[in-house]
């Protein structure tokens, strides 16, 4: 049974998740603080975490920056009434999975969690190579040289595409598809904020650019 973890301070909003998801099958927890959740998180190893922003004491993005430390890989789930594209933007650049906004509807929140789960499912491990940089499907670390890169889930996954697809332009819409596989609604700053963040990751040490960007047509996986 997949652990799930629900940090938001309002308990209508707990209660409906707890009672929504349990009847899916998954074993819920709740904290109503982001210093509770952070106890639960390590104490309870949850398979994702559907995180608040606004809530008192540790807001939801210092929850989410002490999640990370701990854990690159752990799913993570913004639910929050913070809509605006600034605000979607941060969580992402601060690294969430996926971000939705309340008023939410609980299929479709349930769609996108489990998309998010179905991404950490295990897969038999490989190690995928470009010039030079690697991927281990196994680890889910990244290796530029010698030299460590640590990924979130959402950075592996679009990385991994462009490790399986070298030298091919990728167009937006086929990366959106194969790494979320819905629609986000139109918001074209999503995929921009997790190519930055993989060029920033993969060029901290001076590299040469791997990630290209294809004027009006997507991104292109080369080296200069």
């Amino acid at each position: 049974m997949q652990r799930i973890l629900v940090i938001d301070d309002d308990p209508a909003v707990t209660s409906v998740l707890k009672r929504g998801l349990s009847y899916e099958g998954f074993a819920v927890s709740t904290a109503n603080s982001g210093t509770e959740g952070l106890t639960l998180a390590r104490d309870q190893s949850p398979d994702l975490v559907i995180l608040d922003i606004m809530m008192p004491g540790i807001d939801g993005l210092e929850v989410l920056q002490r999640l990370r430390a701990a854990d690159p890989q752990l799913p993570v789930m913004m639910l929050t009434a913070k809509d605006a594209t600034a605000d979607q933007v941060q969580g992402l650049e601060r690294g969430a999975d996926d971000y939705v906004t309340k008023p939410f509807t609980f299929e479709v929140l349930l769609a996108r969690l489990r998309a998010l789960l179905r991404r950490r499912d295990v897969e038999r491990p490989e190690v995928l190579r470009f010039a030079d940089l690697s991927l281990n499907t196994g680890t889910r670390r990244a290796q530029r040289g010698p030299r460590e890169i640590d990924l979130t889930t959402t950075e592996y996954d679009v990385l991994r595409q462009f490790l399986e697809h070298p030298r091919r332009v990728l167009p937006k819409d086929f990366l959106m598809d194969r790494v979320w596989g819905y629609d986000f609604g139109g918001n074209s700053n999503v995929l921009e904020v997790y190519v930055k963040q993989l060029r920033q990751k993969l060029e901290a040490a001076g590299e040469p650019r791997l990630i290209h960007t294809v004027r009006g047509a997507g991104y292109l996986l080369r080296e200069d």
